[in-house]
């Protein structure tokens, strides 16, 4: 890999933020009808490179990596979403609750976005069970997924906060791996959408964590 200088983001183009905006209503104005994760199936670690053979068309200003970024996002997401809606019937906490629903909506918005990012780019656009076939960085591991599940109250609110953290964590290594290799996250819309990860999670994982310290106090 050659030497590459540090990425700085550039401010967004107006386009690109009228695109975000209207893609992230639409997709809260279906939240009624999202997604339903299968509890039964096993996850299977599968490579992004064995998922599609992806094709970039001559003069795009997307990559290979950018493509990948994108559908290992959204199975990471689906994962995210999976884990916050286990909240209101594990007897997780007011406060624990409240966070988890802001998870899963807007998580739920990012995944509309990703999808069609990928399918205007003439890409493969995986779906919401696609966390079951593809491990992504900090995505939980299927003894993680049965702890989780079989936690209750103040056990669950623990595990939960722990879990996503790691979750987080990794989103936000999936973003640093996508600038560090060549070429990629320089496309405007990946561009704006991996910055929004950074700045979205990091922020969550300082409540998160703050929220774990309260309940080790109790």
């Amino acid at each position: 890999m050659f030497p590459r200088t540090p990425f700085v983001a550039q401010p967004p183009r107006s386009t690109v933020n009228v695109f975000l905006r209207s893609t992230v209503s639409a997709a809260l104005g279906l939240a009624g009808l999202l997604i339903t994760l299968p509890v039964g199936a096993q996850a299977q670690q599968h490579s992004m490179a064995g998922m599609n053979h992806i094709m970039i068309p001559e003069g795009a200003a997307y990559t290979v990596a950018d493509v990948e970024f994108m559908q290992g996002m959204i199975a990471h997401h689906a994962q995210a979403i999976y884990m916050s809606r286990l909240a209101s019937s594990h007897g997780a906490n007011a406060k624990l609750l409240k966070l988890a629903t802001k998870i899963d909506q807007s998580q739920v918005a990012e995944i509309r976005i990703m999808q069609q990012w990928l399918r205007s780019n003439g890409q493969t656009a995986p779906d919401t069970s696609s966390w079951r076939t593809m491990r992504m960085a900090g995505m939980l591991t299927d003894d993680q997924i049965k702890a989780l599940t079989d936690a209750k109250g103040v056990a669950f609110d623990r595990a939960y906060l722990e879990y996503m953290i790691q979750h987080h964590e990794g989103a936000l290594q999936m973003v640093k791996d996508l600038f560090a290799t060549p070429r990629a996250g320089q496309e405007v819309d990946v561009n704006v959408f991996a910055n929004d990860v950074v700045s979205v999670q990091t922020a969550e994982i300082g409540a998160m964590q703050q929220m774990l310290s309260q309940l080790a106090d109790k």
